[in-house]
């Protein structure tokens, strides 16, 4: 499982594109030295293929994993993931070094709102995210030039040496938190704490 949420974070897969990613799915680029896989249209929420780039801490997941399993790349007990159990997920959270930080949402959906935020925090182009992103656009996503794949790679590169480094746009959003709550009661302090 810990496996599983740390590519999560680094590729913007959804919860069932982890779940469900087969080994025979990984296309190796031999012009970049790299290799990508390339989602079923039957996994995706827009239902259509996708590219996943991977980036270096990716594609690390990604041989740690391999010959475990022939067919799926996530197992549990040599069956793939279904869907991640809570308490399971709490741990793989930790034991990935994501945050754990009071007020910070753990969810699987949270890890795609993590890589958006990390990659528009390391100046990655809109146009560039959204590729990233899977957002349906229009354009067929499947179809990209050495030179475009070396614009993703690069792009998700930028993210690994940055970590979980607040973005701006999370700084302001915490700084202005504690003002409000630097501004309540003990009780309405109390509250505030629970409610997080």
């Amino acid at each position: 499982m810990a496996d599983a949420a740390l590519f999560a974070v680094n590729t913007d897969c959804r919860e069932q594109e982890v779940c469900q990613l087969r080994q025979e799915w990984e296309i190796v680029i031999p012009d970049l030295d790299v290799s990508v896989f390339i989602l079923s249209e039957s996994i995706t929420k827009t239902s259509t293929e996708r590219v996943v780039v991977l980036n270096s801490v990716a594609r690390r997941v990604i041989e740690a994993r391999r010959g475990i399993n022939r067919d799926f790349v996530f197992t549990y007990r040599g069956n793939p993931v279904r869907k991640p159990n809570t308490s399971a997920w709490k741990r793989s959270w930790k034991k990935a070094g994501l945050p754990i930080e009071t007020g910070i949402l753990k969810g699987v959906h949270n890890l795609r709102h993590t890589f958006g935020r990390r990659l528009r925090g390391a100046g990655v182009a809109l146009e560039t995210r959204k590729a990233l992103l899977g957002h349906a656009h229009g354009d067929i996503t499947t179809h990209y030039s050495a030179a475009e794949l070396q614009e993703l790679i690069a792009a998700v590169e930028k993210i690994v040496d940055r970590g979980f480094a607040q973005t701006p746009t999370m700084t302001v959003v915490k700084r202005f938190q504690e003002k409000i709550v630097g501004k309540l009661s003990e009780n309405e302090k109390g509250l505030h704490d629970k409610i997080l």
